[in-house]
């Protein structure tokens, strides 16, 4: 059983930054990993992917891009999504994921925008 654990979530204002982490229970190196968002009522939204090994291959959601970035230090099993710029509206409980035959979620982090 794998577990996920984000951190560094909380409040910010708006054209502010928060680095997010995750860390993993095992080995992530070949897995992909992603950071989605949801709000209430609404669906979880990919945020951002990164491939497996180096991470070569990155995808953002249109509404992120150029303000996120996503990173992964394997050697540490944990992935990062560094937010810079904030707006109200990425105001939202994040939720890391391992990808694979077998998905694991963490138990997410809040992220409030807001003056």
């Amino acid at each position: 059983q794998v577990q996920l654990v984000e951190s560094g979530g909380g409040l910010v204002q708006p054209g502010g930054s928060l680095t997010l982490s995750c860390a993993a229970s095992g080995s992530i190196s070949s897995y992909t990993m992603g950071w989605y968002r949801q709000t209430p009522g609404k669906q979880r939204d990919l945020v951002a992917r990164i491939s497996s090994g180096n991470g070569n291959i990155i995808s953002y959601d249109r509404n992120v891009k150029g303000r996120f970035t996503i990173s992964r230090d394997n050697a540490k099993n944990t992935v990062y999504l560094q937010m810079n710029s904030l707006k109200p509206e990425d105001t939202a409980v994040y939720y890391c994921k391992r990808f694979g035959a077998q998905e694991y979620w963490g138990q997410g982090t809040q992220v409030t925008v807001s003056s």
